[in-house]
């Protein structure tokens, strides 16, 4: 008798080639304009960016938010290749100036591995974070995307093995420098932080069903492409919606109760 093995879902990586229109789109829509979002009044946003991509992946939304009133900060981020644990090392030392300057708690968006990132940085220092919103991020399963991204992951890896520095390792995946790393990724969310996990059946390029966090307060399914989700309207909405939910959530800071107290 003949055995049938279901062959495991692969990300349909062809529909990436639809993030131009996705862009075309967002500047025809109203919500590029803020119409129905309530204003950021100058709260600050950190953005950090998917894997093996910058900053500049972002700079449309960064633009976006500050023209409705946030305060954005990018990531410092060129190649988002780096070990886990130095990236967001970096990153809370980052969320610490800007929680200085500004007086009150941060919120993260963060695009696939960005979104990783936010979430184990929002577990480790809650008083830092006042809310996370997660783009396309496989945040119950690092490794459930499309094996030519996969693949890429080797070859980084293979770079790391030859002294290449800011890039990640496969110690990185089991090894101890990313230990505590994976220990806030897996553990519960901040009860006090808010989160919203965007994903999208049309991603070209992580399995949609590991961007599903049971600890997320919000799941939003959205029609975008992986890459598309920096530049689609409907993604806008939510980030700007999600971004005013954790400002009514957070009008006392909490950071600024935490350093009295220490």
């Amino acid at each position: 008798m003949d055995v049938h093995i279901p062959r495991p879902a692969v990300p349909p990586i062809w529909r990436e080639g639809m993030v131009g229109l996705e862009a075309a789109g967002l500047m025809r829509s109203p919500v590029w304009r803020g119409t129905g979002l309530p204003p950021g009044d100058d709260r600050p946003v950190l953005l950090i960016p998917g894997y093996l991509a910058g900053d500049g992946s972002l700079a449309i939304m960064t633009r976006w938010l500050r023209s409705i009133g946030y305060h954005t900060s990018r990531a410092g981020v060129r190649v988002n290749a780096d070990c886990s644990a130095s990236a967001c090392r970096g990153l809370e030392a980052r969320l610490e100036r800007m929680a200085d300057r500004s007086g009150q708690r941060v919120s993260i968006v963060g695009q696939s591995r960005g979104g990783i990132l936010a979430r184990t940085i929002a577990v480790r220092r809650p008083d830092l974070v006042s809310g996370i919103v997660t783009l396309g991020s496989p945040v119950k399963g690092m490794l459930g995307i499309h094996p030519l991204v996969l693949g890429s992951i080797g070859v980084i890896a293979l770079l790391h093995a030859m002294r290449l520095p800011h890039t990640l390792g496969f110690d990185c995946l089991r090894g101890t420098c990313c230990e505590e790393f994976r220990d806030a990724l897996a553990a519960p969310f901040p009860e006090d932080v808010g989160y919203t996990a965007v994903y999208s059946r049309r991603d070209g390029i992580v399995n949609w069903r590991n961007c599903l966090d049971p600890n997320a307060q919000e799941h939003v399914e959205v029609s975008s492409t992986h890459c598309g989700m920096a530049v689609n309207a409907s993604v806008y909405g939510v980030v700007g919606r999600s971004l005013a939910r954790f400002a009514r959530a957070d009008d006392v800071p909490v950071w600024a109760e935490w350093a009295d107290a220490a």
